[in-house]
C-alpha cells in the first residue's frame, strides 16, 4: 500500500468465489481515486488506500454486486477492531441445501419416468422443473453479469453448457450436471467456510467481554470499552483479555497460545500480562496497560490478516494465468464444436464435447488453491508464536540455503550470569566472589552487575572499598583494609606484573581475574547464557540442508566458544553493523538465499538486506518492524519450525496448482477423445476446488518437531 495515503477496511459479506474476488480487486484498483486496494479472499477483507474514502463505498458496492450479486460491502469503524460473528456454514447455506435436495428428488423422478413411462413429455417436464429449481438462479446471475460486461464467469459457463445440453435433447444430462455442479459448489462453500473458521479460531483470541472491577463489585463490559488504568479480574481458566499488569494475586500463566512456549510462567504483583495467554491457577486483579485495539491479541490477528493480504508470487501468477486460461479454453470449446462437426457432420457429439470444455474452463479451483494454502500456513505459524508478515516472506523462506544469526539475544539469552567461581590459592570460592562483588558495587557494566547479583543471591555480605580506580578497558584497582585488590582481565594482571602461572584461559564466557596484593587468588567466569534449545535447533537446520552462520559484534574467543557449543558452521566476530551486511552478501554468494535472525536496533539494516529477515520478539521495536518474520517466544527452535512450515505450505500450494491443472487437462483430453462426459467435467471444476481446500488446511497441522 502507498505510504501516507489514508486506508480504510471493508468486509465483503457473502463473498463466495475466489475468482470473483480477484476480478473485484482489479476493478477497485482501477478506480481513479484509489491509490491501492488489496482484497483477501481468505478473510473477506478489503483494504483500500485513498484520500477520498467517503465517496468510495457506493462505487465499491456497485463493482462487487456486478460481479457477485449477493456481496454486501460493510465499512469497518476506524477506532475498533473487526468483530466477526461465528457462523454455522450449514445454517448459512440452508436455502441451497433445500434447493439441491428438491432438485435431486426431481432428477431421480425424471430418470425413473424416462425409463418406465411411455410418454417422454412427462420426464421432460420433470427435468425442466428440476432445472428451474437448480439452475434458474445460475442463469439469472449469468444474464445479469453479461449485462454488466462480465463474460466467462462460472455462472455463464454453466448456463451455456447446460442449456446447450437441452438444445441437443439431453435433458437428463443437463439437469444432472447442474445438480452435480450445485452439490459441488455447496460442499466447496462449506469446506472453505469451515477451514476459514478453523484458521481464524486459532488466531483470533480477542475476548467478547472483560470482568471490570468497580469498587467491591465485578461487572461484565464489552472488551473494546475497557480503558487504560481500568482494573479487571481474571479467574482461573480465563484467557487474559487485555495487556495488563498484575496488582493483586499470584498464579501461573500458560503463554503457549501467544509464544508457543509450553512451560507455564509464574506471575506476581508487578508482572506484565500478555493478552491471549491463559490464567491457570489463582484469581488475578490487573491494571489494563493497553486497550483492545493495541493489545497483543489484536496485534496477532492484524499480523495474520495483513500477512494474508501480502500475496506470494505464485498467487499473483495464478491470478494472471486464470485471466488467460478461461478465454483460451472457451475459444477451444467453440473451435471443437464447429471444426470437427463440419468435417464429420456429427454436430451433437462435438457440441457435447465442447460444452464439457466450457465446464472445465472455470478457473475457481486454480485461483482458490494458492491463497488458502498460504493462509493456513500463516495460521500454523501463529499457533507456535511465529508471525509471518506475508506470503512473500513464506515463499522466500522455503528457499533459504543459509541461516545467519546474531549471538546476543538470538543464540544467547542476552543476560549475563555468573557461570563459575574458581579459587586458586588461600581464599575460598565464596571469598573470591565476595571480594569481586565488593569491587563491582559501583559499576553499571553488565558483567559487574551479574557478579553483584550472584553475591546477593547467595546472601553474601558486601562492603564498599576505601578507594576505587577504574582502569579503562582492563578492570578495577581497589583498596581494602585487607590489601590492594585487582579485578579485571588478563591484560590488567600483566600490567601490574601479577604471577598468573597455572592460569589457563577457558572456553565460553568472560573470565574476571582477582589478585590480592599482587597474588592471583581466583577468577569468576561470567557468560551470556546460551539458550537451552540452541544446539538442538542448529542440528535441525543442518538436517534441512541449511548452512548456519553467526555474525556478532562480540569478541572472537567468546563467539567461537558459542559456535562450538551449539554446532554453528561459520562464525565472524567483532563486526560493526555495516560489516555484518558485507558478510551477509558473501554468505549469499557462497550458499544462496539467506535468512538473518537478530534482535537489536543495529540489526535492522541486515534484516532488511537479507532475503528473509527474522526478529526475536524480545528484541528492539526497530528490528521487529524491519523483519519479515517475528518469533514471539524468542526461541532458536522457532527458526527451523518456521522453515518447515514455509516448505510444507509451499509444497501444498504447488500440489494444489498441479493437481487442478492436471485433472482439467486430463478431462479435456478424455473429452476430446470421447471418453469423458459433463459429469466428469463438473468434478474437474467444483470437485477439484473442494479437494484443494481440504488439502490446504493440512498446512495448519505441520509437524515441526
Amino acid at each position: 500500500m502507498p505510504a501516507g495515503v489514508a486506508q480504510k477496511t471493508y468486509i465483503l459479506e457473502n463473498l463466495g468465489c475466489a475468482n470473483c474476488a480477484a476480478k473485484m480487486e482489479r476493478k477497485i484498483q482501477a478506480l481513479p481515486e484509489v491509490e491501492g486496494a488489496t482484497l483477501t479472499y481468505a478473510t473477506k477483507k478489503l483494504v483500500v488506500a485513498s484520500d477520498h474514502q467517503e465517496h468510495l463505498i457506493s462505487k465499491i458496492q456497485e463493482i462487487c454486486s456486478s460481479i457477485e450479486s449477493e456481496v454486501q460491502v460493510v465499512a469497518m469503524p476506524d477506532d475498533q477492531p473487526i468483530k466477526r460473528e461465528k457462523k454455522n456454514p450449514f445454517e448459512e447455506n440452508k436455502k441451497d441445501i433445500v434447493l439441491v435436495g428438491a432438485g435431486a428428488i426431481l432428477f431421480a423422478a425424471g430418470i425413473i419416468a424416462e425409463k418406465t413411462l411411455p410418454n417422454p413429455m412427462i420426464s421432460a417436464c420433470i427435468f425442466i422443473i428440476a432445472y428451474l429449481l437448480l439452475g434458474l438462479e445460475i442463469v439469472m446471475k449469468a444474464l445479469k453479469n453479461m449485462a454488466g460486461g462480465h463474460l466467462f464467469d462460472e455462472n455463464f459457463l454453466m448456463a451455456v453448457a447446460t442449456i446447450a445440453a437441452f438444445v441437443i435433447g439431453d435433458f437428463a444430462e443437463a439437469v444432472g450436471v447442474m445438480l452435480f455442479y450445485r452439490i459441488g459448489e455447496l460442499f466447496e462453500d462449506i469446506a472453505v467456510e469451515k477451514s476459514r473458521g478453523q484458521i481464524m479460531d486459532a488466531v483470533d483470541m480477542r475476548p467478547e467481554v472483560v470482568n471490570l472491577v468497580v469498587g467491591s463489585e465485578v461487572k461484565e463490559i464489552p472488551s473494546q470499552d475497557a480503558r487504560v488504568k481500568d482494573i479487571i479480574m481474571i479467574r482461573p481458566g480465563d484467557r487474559i483479555p487485555l495487556d495488563a499488569k498484575v496488582i493483586e494475586g499470584e498464579s501461573r500463566v500458560d503463554t503457549s497460545p501467544v509464544t508457543g512456549e509450553p512451560v507455564p510462567v509464574r506471575v506476581v504483583p508487578g508482572d506484565e500480562l500478555i493478552s491471549g495467554c491463559i490464567n491457570e491457577q489463582g484469581v488475578l486483579k490487573a491494571e489494563v496497560t493497553k486497550p483492545l485495539s493495541e493489545s497483543m491479541v489484536t496485534k496477532i490477528l492484524d499480523s495474520v490478516e495483513n500477512a494474508a493480504a501480502s500475496k506470494p508470487k505464485i498467487d499473483r501468477f495464478i491470478t494472471r494465468f486464470a485471466r488467460v486460461y478461461t478465454p483460451v479454453v472457451v475459444v477451444a470449446a467453440v473451435l471443437t464444436a464447429i471444426i470437427p462437426s463440419i468435417v464429420t457432420g456429427d454436430w451433437n457429439h462435438w457440441i457435447y464435447t465442447a460444452i464439457t470444455f466450457l465446464v472445465i474452463s472455470c478457473p475457481c479451483a486454480l485461483v482458490l488453491s494458492v491463497p488458502l494454502a498460504f493462509f493456513s500456513g500463516i495460521g500454523a505459524g501463529s499457533k507456535r508464536g511465529i508471525l509471518f508478515k506475508g506470503g512473500l516472506a513464506m515463499e522466500a523462506l522455503k528457499d533459504v540455503k543459509a541461516v545467519i544469526m546474531d549471538k546476543t539475544g538470538t543464540i544467547t539469552k542476552g543476560n549475563f550470569a555468573v557461570q563459575k567461581v574458581t579459587a586458586t590459592r588461600k581464599l575460598t570460592e565464596k571469598q573470591v566472589l565476595t571480594m569481586a562483588a565488593d569491587c563491582e558495587l559501583g559499576s553499571t557494566h553488565p558483567i559487574a552487575v551479574s557478579i553483584v547479583q550472584e553475591a546477593r543471591r547467595q546472601n553474601l555480605t558486601l562492603t564498599r572499598p576505601k578507594e576505587v580506580e577504574e582502569i579503562s578497558g582492563k578492570g578495577i584497582r581497589a583498596t581494602f583494609p585487607e590489601g590492594t585488590v585487582l579485578l579485571g582481565n588478563y591484560t590488567l594482571m600483566e600490567m601490574y606484573q601479577v604471577d598468573t602461572t597455572g592460569y589457563e584461559k577457558g572456553g565460553y564466557g568472560s573470565e574476571v581475574l582477582l589478585a590480592v596484593d599482587g597474588v592471583l587468588e581466583g577468577f569468576v567466569i561470567v557468560a551470556d547464557e546460551i539458550k537451552t534449545d540452541a544446539a538442538a535447533s542448529v542440528s535441525k537446520m543442518k538436517a534441512l540442508g541449511i548452512a548456519t552462520v553467526m555474525l556478532t559484534g562480540d569478541e572472537k574467543n567468546s563467539a567461537q566458544a558459542v559456535a562450538k557449543e551449539t554446532g554453528i558452521d561459520e562464525v565472524y566476530a567483532q563486526l560493526l553493523p555495516q560489516e555484518k551486511l558485507e558478510h551477509l552478501k558473501n554468505v549469499r554468494k557462497n550458499h544462496g538465499a539467506v535468512m538473518f535472525v537478530g534482535d537489536g536496533i543495529n540489526d535492522a539494516p541486515v534484516l532488511a538486506g537479507a532475503d528473509v529477515g527474522a526478529a526475536m520478539g524480545s528484541g528492539a521495536d526497530a528490528a521487529i518492524e524491519a523483519a519479515d518474520v517475528v518469533f514471539m517466544n524468542s526461541s532458536v527452535e522457532a527458526i527451523p519450525q518456521s522453515i518447515a512450515i514455509a516448505k510444507k505450505t509451499g509444497s501444498i500450494a504447488i500440489q494444489n496448482v498441479v493437481f487442478a491443472l492436471l485433472i482439467k487437462a486430463i478431462v479435456m483430453i478424455l473429452g476430446f477423445l470421447g471418453f469423458a462426459n459433463m459429469w466428469l467435467a463438473v468434478f474437474a471444476d467444483t470437485g477439484v476446488a473442494m479437494l484443494c481446500v481440504l488439502n490446504s488446511i493440512r498446512a495448519m497441522h505441520v509437524k515441526t518437531k
